[in-house]
């Protein structure tokens, strides 16, 4: 969404931008502006996104996620469906057909699909192929709202877009001189990729702080965490951040780490202080830190780099 924003604002389309974190290129989620163009990243959570009637639809992903709120992927679906079903005839839904979880959703449009793979990948100033994919989501969406849209105004946008809040967010490096990172990512697809992203940045040791997010998730998707971290060398597992939820009790921080060591990665649980005291004396120089999570982990993050 940060980078449609970027676009649509860099072509001088002077749109409103609402999204879930702050755009360093804006300093800000909210960009207010004077056309009719309004630009939002929706939340599937409760059928939120339901309450939007959208023109242009961006579905860049569906998987099974808020498993507190749907009880399966085919849940998940039905409610995609219904908010494909609700772009007009005249309007364009934006997304990968041939994705497997998407192209079920696809027979309620009325409207144009277009397939954004086809969009040409660019370099970024961001790492790994997710961004690569948004990059191609946001120029797609971009070329349906504007047709006239020039190659070069897409690249500039691309290619200078410097990202948001705790999404890869390079945060400075320890005093010995480990990388420090910070993201976002609390779905085992979102670790995978991130860290895959991270290994290709990095030849060193890389370890990793993650806090769960909702126990429900944990336990739901419990496999799926336990093989997430396949690219990292060691990993810490804070307790869970519980948000809206009371602990149910099946799932704990010491469990989802017994699980992770059973696929051959060093994993234990720890608190936040425990976590700071370790990345600031095991990591080397060169070697990559990274927390992850939706919930307040990065305040460790933060504290690793203060000093420095």
């Amino acid at each position: 969404t940060g980078m449609l924003a970027n676009l649509l604002i860099e072509a001088g389309a002077s749109p409103t931008v609402i999204v879930g974190s702050i755009m360093k290129d804006f300093g800000s989620n909210y960009v207010p502006d004077t056309s009719d163009l309004f630009v939002v990243e929706a939340c599937e959570y409760k059928a939120h996104i339901l309450e939007l009637s959208p023109d242009v639809l961006v579905i860049t992903n569906l998987e099974w996620d808020h498993t507190d709120y749907f009880p399966s992927l085919a849940a998940v679906q039905e409610s995609f469906k219904k908010v494909v079903a609700k772009v007009p005839p005249e309007g364009v839904v934006v997304t990968n057909p041939s994705h497997p979880n998407i192209a079920p959703v696809l027979i309620a449009t009325r409207a144009r699909v277009v397939d954004y793979t086809q969009e040409a990948a660019r370099d970024l100033q961001l790492p790994g192929t997710f961004n690569v994919e948004n990059a191609r989501a946001a120029a797609s969406a971009a070329r349906a709202v504007l047709p006239g849209l020039s190659d070069e105004v897409i690249e500039r946008a691309l290619t200078g877009f410097q990202g948001t809040w705790r999404r890869f967010e390079y945060k400075g490096k320890t005093e010995k001189g480990a990388f420090v990172y910070d993201d976002y990512a609390h779905h085992p697809t979102a670790i995978r990729e991130t860290l895959k992203a991270l290994r290709a940045r990095s030849e060193r040791a890389i370890y990793v702080a993650f806090h769960p997010h909702l126990y429900s998730r944990t336990r739901d998707l419990f496999e799926d965490f336990a093989t997430a971290f396949a690219g990292a060398d060691k990993v810490f597992i804070a307790p869970s951040y519980a948000a809206r939820e009371k602990n149910d009790g099946p799932v704990s921080s010491e469990k989802l780490a017994e699980r992770i060591r059973a696929h051959g990665v060093d994993a234990r649980a720890a608190s936040f202080e425990e976590i700071e005291e370790a990345f600031r004396s095991e990591p080397a120089e060169g070697d990559a830190v990274m927390t992850m999570g939706a919930g307040d982990i990065y305040k460790v993050a933060d504290k690793l780099v203060r000093k420095t």
